[in-house]
């Protein structure tokens, strides 16, 4: 099962790799429109997929310096987490508890990031869509796995439904949010204009 020592580690790995070099391009972009604010990040494709203007809005700062910035270090303790299970090494509980909570804060900001981009700035950014689908299934599993272990305590029939159902949560997630991607920019989608 997923929730075991080393599938979970590689669990770890593969989102933990794949969201901090999605946050390293960010970063490096942020830099480069700090020496020029006039340059194109390498993924501004159109007025409704573009990074740079993403990156030009009050909410691509939330705490007064770059988002992606958390994500490099966040996702550094991912991988670093991976790592160590891997290896074969036990962690506390009380490691465990602090990775939920900060997978939990992870995932309820990316939930905000969602929202305002959708709905305040009306722009995609696709390093950010990146993170988002990994971290629904690091939310998601790493939840699973604490209620497993017994790190988050739950009636055993939720945790087995849980555990169960775990990759069809997933997938309702990315689908409720590629619906949302849809509804929004319907009109684009279907030929007209931005709605």
């Amino acid at each position: 099962m997923l929730t075991r020592r080393k599938p979970f580690g590689w669990l770890l790995l593969v989102t933990g790799v794949v969201s901090w070099l999605a946050s390293g391009v960010l970063v490096l972009d942020r830099l480069e429109l700090y020496k020029d604010p006039n340059a194109i990040t390498n993924c501004d494709v159109n007025p409704w997929i573009s990074c740079g203007k993403v990156m030009a809005t009050h909410q691509a700062e939330l705490f007064g310096f770059p988002n992606p910035l958390i994500g490099v270090f966040a996702f550094a303790v991912i991988i670093t987490t991976a790592m160590v299970l891997l290896a074969g090494a036990q962690l506390s509980r009380w490691y465990w508890v602090g990775l939920q909570v900060g997978v939990t804060l992870g995932m309820i900001m990316i939930a905000w990031l969602w929202s305002q981009a959708l709905y305040a700035i009306g722009i995609l950014c696709p390093y950010c869509m990146v993170v988002w689908a990994m971290m629904i299934v690091l939310f998601v599993w790493t939840t699973v796995r604490n209620l497993q272990h017994g790190i988050i305590p739950a009636p055993a029939p939720v945790t087995r439904f849980l555990a169960d159902w775990a990759w069809v949560i997933v997938g309702l997630l990315y689908l409720g949010v590629a619906a949302s991607i849809f509804f929004r920019f319907m009109n684009l989608f279907l030929g007209g204009g931005v709605g």
